[in-house]
């Protein structure tokens, strides 16, 4: 049986808990043997990612929900809402780490660390392998189902393979007897995850400000109105996102000639047609006016009449100025 989008961000989730808690446990044994600041940080960034991604789920959920008296369009918002949610956690934990780091470079402490062992470099290696995969995991099925919060959950894993990449360096550098570059990785790993964090806070305002659609989305919906059989012309367009779907505001005309009864079914053609072919378009609203075969040439006529008048002005103003002087 074919799974709805809320199965499969929910499955998603929890395959992605198991690994990162998996995943945490690891990187927190292997920074506290093999003595590394980096791979500890590592372990909080991995263990914030279970957090996040219950928020994606409980966001998910939420937002599957069927419209009600409350909520009449739907509350396709609060995933926005658990994306946010998922970006401030994720700015705190860069945040935190960043601090961390700075201090131990600040007051020389890393100069009396202990070197990091083996077990640390093996756990760095094992993260980037383990979360880039889990990346390419989330990110195939939010595409699949159009879910932003999915793909912010991705992009944690991304910046948790990239901050492990960090550790690597760092925890390499450390064995090679520059300790300092343990402390430095830190504070590489901050300015990814901050990176991170502020897209997926932007993308997120953005569709809950009402943001139009990208344009090469509004042209397609533009190219299959004017392809619908009656639609002479299309005076407006409008979109906005609604959490991950989309509504469409459109304003047509249709011969003048036509009944209401003809013009109201060129107009159901419309909504539809937008609604069956575009999957993320939640609701097409589409409004008809009357078009009339010599509009353009009207408008036209009127716009020479009108430079006409201009000229005529701007010269009768130059006689009365030359008489004047």
């Amino acid at each position: 049986m074919e799974q709805n989008n809320e199965q499969i961000a929910v499955r998603v989730s929890v395959i992605t808990i198991i690994w990162n808690v998996v995943l945490s446990v690891i990187k927190l044994a292997a920074g506290l043997i093999g003595h590394s600041t980096a791979m500890i940080s590592d372990a909080v960034h991995s263990a914030s990612d279970v957090f996040s991604t219950v928020v994606v789920i409980i966001g998910a959920k939420l937002s599957a929900k069927n419209a009600d008296k409350d909520h009449p369009y739907g509350h396709e918002r609060f995933e926005c809402v658990a994306a946010i949610l998922l970006a401030v956690m994720l700015g705190l934990t860069g945040c935190g780490i960043g601090i961390s780091a700075i201090e131990k470079i600040a007051d020389g402490s890393y100069a009396t660390a202990e070197m990091p062992g083996m077990f640390a470099l093996i756990a760095a290696i094992l993260s980037i392998v383990v979360k880039e995969a889990m990346y390419w995991y989330t990110r195939a099925a939010a595409k699949k189902i159009h879910s932003g919060a999915l793909m912010a959950d991705a992009w944690h894993h991304r910046s948790d393979a990239l901050s492990s990449i960090g550790s690597l360096i760092g925890i390499a550098g450390a064995r090679m007897g520059i300790l300092v570059l343990d402390s430095i990785a830190g504070i590489v790993i901050c300015a990814f995850i901050l990176k991170v964090a502020y897209d997926v806070f932007s993308d997120a305002v953005g569709k809950m400000t009402d943001r139009a659609c990208d344009l090469d989305t509004i042209h397609e919906i533009r190219a299959y109105i004017m392809s619908v059989p009656g639609v002479r012309k299309i005076r407006d367009l409008k979109t906005r996102q609604f959490g991950e779907r989309i509504f469409v505001d459109t304003n047509i005309t249709v011969d003048a000639s036509l009944t209401l009864i003809e013009g109201h079914d060129i107009a159901r053609a419309v909504h539809m047609g937008v609604e069956e072919t575009f999957p993320m378009v939640k609701h097409c609203m589409v409004h008809i006016g009357p078009y009339y075969p010599d509009e353009e040439t009207t408008k036209a006529v009127d716009a020479t009449i009108t430079v006409a008048q201009a000229s005529q002005a701007e010269e009768e103003d130059s006689v009365q100025k030359y008489q004047n002087d």
